[in-house]
């Protein structure tokens, strides 16, 4: 029976409780993102608030077709609701984390927990969806290897899945 509720819901867009998605700590993180890109305090987050957000955090010359195209993901205007449904679309996608590690485990061929920083980055480089220096750049600034250059899969995986480490 759930499934079939699941897959109604899917269908038909967003639950009617957009709220339910998230646990109460979530939806204050989300609430605190929102009052911080919502520059102006009108209550909806527009290209001009983009604009401003990009700039607080370093980035000037943002091109005005990107935050159209970054606007036009919403159904409508923005408000906290919507942003929240675009943030639960969003993770909805996100594969299960047993199966981001077993596809870290292939390269894991010792079961160790972790693999080389080195080899991950040619990887990320070099296959499928080629990643770019700085985006290997920013994964490990969030995710760095250790001292011998090996990276903790099964930790990165749980942050992605969960969106927090491990205590």
């Amino acid at each position: 029976m759930a499934p079939r509720r699941a897959r109604k819901r899917a269908e038909g867009g967003a639950s009617s409780n957009v709220f339910s998605m998230f646990d109460q700590s979530q939806i204050q993180e989300f609430k605190e993102a929102f009052t911080i890109m919502d520059q102006n305090r009108d209550g909806f987050i527009d290209k001009e608030d983009l604009r401003d957000t990009f700039a607080a955090l370093g980035r000037i010359n943002v091109k005005n077709e990107e935050l159209e195209a970054m606007v036009k993901e919403a159904p409508g205007p923005i408000n906290f609701t919507v942003f929240l449904t675009m943030f639960g679309e969003k993770l909805k996608g996100t594969d299960p984390e047993e199966t981001i590690l077993h596809a870290f485990k292939v390269f894991d061929t010792e079961g160790k927990g972790f693999v080389k920083a080195d080899f991950i980055k040619e990887k990320l480089m070099t296959q499928a969806d080629r990643f770019s220096e700085d985006e290997v750049k920013q994964m490990f600034a969030a995710f760095p290897p250790d001292a011998c250059g090996n990276l903790d899969y099964q930790n990165l995986c749980y942050v992605i899945t969960h969106g927090e480490e491990k205590d």
